[in-house]
């Protein structure tokens, strides 16, 4: 499928969905047709009950190199549409901005971002919305919006502290400076690094589509609530969850499948 002047194509096959940034002469650059694309896609995958899994990945040379340079040139002259005008609420953002990112956090089904070339910027904070991200070792990685006199717009403040620690946040987007792959696992930035991370991303999310799509699904919404909501709460989630779960008709053909493979 494609959307918005092809700027994001995506696709779904045996129950993962692969949506991939499609703007490589630019280096996936974000205008404003990219993020309604990204949001489009991210907000049709809120309701596929057919998808176990989803990659989200970068056509080309790289993953997103943040905001297009006209997008700046239009701040500098003060014209043309603003990308952060407000519209109807995505979960808890209403800029297509933050939407662009936010939205990924709103699929059911677990997302993973597989991280080549650079992610700066805006690209970054997209990548900050999957679950899992998996970077190449000599990927490069930026809060770069200090470089312009901006801010991280795109939940990128919210998210990073929770990643990251409180004082690399703040570290990373007041100096913009770009970290490897290999650093920013270190740093909590990302999950893990493979030579390859599109094959290592396609492999992981095709294994979780493999599973129970009703229980990695509560799996994801659990540890999403993790600490965003008082204990006895979180806990009588975790219950209602395994509730739900233990004997309904698709745990109990994976308990079958289990047994008939020992």
């Amino acid at each position: 499928m494609d959307d918005g002047q092809r700027r994001v194509s995506w696709d779904v096959t045996d129950g993962l969905a692969h949506v991939r940034l499609d703007r490589p002469e630019k280096l996936n650059a974000l205008d404003s047709a990219m993020f309604e694309a990204l949001v489009a896609a991210g907000s049709e995958l809120v309701h596929r009950e057919d998808v176990g899994a989803v990659v989200l990945s970068g056509e080309g040379r790289a993953f997103c190199a943040g905001l297009d340079f006209a997008e700046f040139a239009a701040m500098r002259d003060r014209q043309g549409p603003r990308v952060d005008a407000p519209r109807a609420q995505v979960g808890a953002a209403r800029t297509r901005g933050q939407q662009a990112a936010h939205v990924w956090s709103l699929v059911p089904a677990p997302v993973v971002a597989a991280v080549h070339g650079v992610a700066f910027g805006g690209g970054l904070q997209i990548a900050l919305g999957a679950d899992i991200r998996i970077v190449a070792p000599d990927a490069r990685l930026s809060v770069r919006e200090i470089l312009w006199g901006l801010v991280p717009d795109m939940t990128g403040t919210q998210v990073l502290p929770e990643l990251v620690g409180r004082d690399v946040a703040k570290e990373l987007a007041l100096t913009g400076r770009e970290v490897s792959g290999e650093e920013a696992v270190a740093l909590g930035l990302a999950t893990r690094q493979a030579a390859d991370p599109l094959a290592a991303a396609l492999a992981l999310a095709g294994e979780i589509a493999g599973h129970s799509r009703r229980a990695t699904r509560h799996v994801k919404r659990l540890v999403d609530i993790a600490g965003r909501v008082g204990l006895a709460e979180g806990l009588q989630a975790e219950q209602d969850a395994i509730g739900e779960l233990i004997g309904s008709p698709e745990q109990v053909a994976v308990v079958e499948r289990r047994l008939a493979g020992r």
